[in-house]
């Protein structure tokens, strides 16, 4: 789960890590008097998206020389229109895809002067099972960029969990990131916080970018990016209670309600598996047989007819989903309650697309009996290449 820039600072804050003051705005009548409870005489006016490259980002049906989503002011007046020429308007970035992403909230802080912009983060390094630190003179960058270009330039060590976070780990971000006296005791604290955020709190991501050495000489979290483990969100009822729906694809959400793991790609065929692995799989051979597919859906192994009626109901909601295939090794799952859950599901949303089945496993006969009797267009499959050469054909012959 991701949440906005302002919700990240707030628990910065709260750790007691270096962030500038600043003022949300929901509504355009509240943005002269958020600015105003602010110093001057710089303010920074940034669009809250789940979403980065927002300054470089363009708002859609902007006008010729308009700005992007993070804007600079000289005045409180200033803040508060350009506040106000942002809300409730799209911003696309490069991370939003060309839908772009509505703008509701508004963060309106005080500017900072900049003498040097670098780059911090903390991750789960899946590779040793242990949390991770990136660092980087170039800040203000994508992290992507600087790896492809100046790899060199990026210093990455994970922290031992039977010892912890000791006061070498921040020496050695300090030193890699050039800083130098009172820097580096502040540099030493901060990887210290970051550190007991990201585990307290049960990040998956947390990314300071830039972290600026100001013009006074000191280090602080200009903006920050922060994503939390949603298998741990039941015992972080605070974190919670940030999130910000809007900004979560609609079939994902409604997926999550009926704790279905659903993830919407950009392909043509959607999917309806059983098992993670499975699931990777059937989207791998679609690919081998020439398509793409339209999501990730494991249903679990104990899905009930209402999960399975879900599940097709949120597949068939994507108006890209051009054919369907239902893939399902019946272990736990039964291919009954599979079945029965498709034939729920076609008659309350209907059928407009080919729709292949491959059972296998526990009840595959009652399964296979109960679609058989169920009067619909079902293309049956042996096996998983079979299916996936089945229903690759019948988009092509359906185009």
């Amino acid at each position: 789960m991701n949440i906005h820039e302002y919700q990240a600072k707030q628990l910065l804050r709260e750790y007691g890590a270096p962030v500038s003051a600043g003022r949300v705005v929901f509504k355009a009548d509240e943005a002269k008097t958020a600015a105003g409870e602010l110093g001057g005489p710089l303010w920074v006016v940034k669009a809250q998206i789940h979403a980065g490259g927002r300054g470089k980002g363009r708002f859609k049906e902007a006008s010729a020389g308009e700005k992007g989503g993070v804007r600079l002011a000289k005045s409180v007046e200033e803040a508060a229109d350009e506040a106000q020429r942002m809300l409730g308007r799209t911003l696309v970035t490069h991370q939003t895809g060309p839908a772009g992403r509505p703008v509701n909230r508004i963060y309106i802080e005080e500017g900072s002067g900049i003498e040097r912009e670098l780059y911090l983060a903390l991750l789960v390094d899946r590779a040793s099972s242990r949390i991770a630190f990136v660092c980087s003179t170039e800040g203000g960058m994508d992290i992507e960029e600087v790896a492809a270009r100046t790899p060199e330039k990026i210093l990455t060590f994970t922290v031992d969990p039977a010892s912890g976070i000791s006061g070498f780990h921040g020496r050695r971000v300090a030193f890699s990131l050039g800083l130098e006296g009172k820097q580096v005791k502040q540099c030493v604290s901060l990887v210290t916080t970051l550190y007991r955020l990201f585990t307290e709190r049960d990040c998956e991501m947390l990314e300071i970018n830039p972290l600026i050495v100001t013009d006074t000489g000191d280090l602080k979290c200009l903006d920050c990016k922060m994503g939390f483990d949603a298998n741990a969100l039941y015992r972080q009822p605070d974190i919670l209670s940030l999130r910000d729906e809007s900004e979560e694809d609609p079939k994902e959400l409604q997926a999550s309600k009926f704790d279905l793991n659903y993830i919407a790609l950009d392909g043509e065929i959607g999917c309806m598996v059983n098992g993670a692995g499975l699931a990777m799989a059937t989207m791998d051979i679609i690919k081998l047989y020439g398509s793409e597919p339209a999501n990730f859906l494991d249903v679990g192994g104990g899905a009930t007819t209402e999960k399975v009626t879900e599940a097709f109901k949120i597949i068939t909601s994507d108006p890209n989903v051009k054919g369907i295939l239902v893939n399902i090794f019946g272990g736990i799952m039964r291919c009954d309650v599979i079945a029965e859950g498709v034939i729920a599901a076609v008659k309350e949303v209907g059928l407009q697309v080919p729709l292949v089945v491959r059972l296998e496993g526990t009840n595959v006969e009652l399964g296979k009996k109960i679609l058989n009797e169920s009067g619909l267009k079902v293309i049956a499959a042996d096996d998983l290449g079979d299916a996936a050469e089945k229903i690759v054909a019948a988009v092509r012959e359906n185009r």
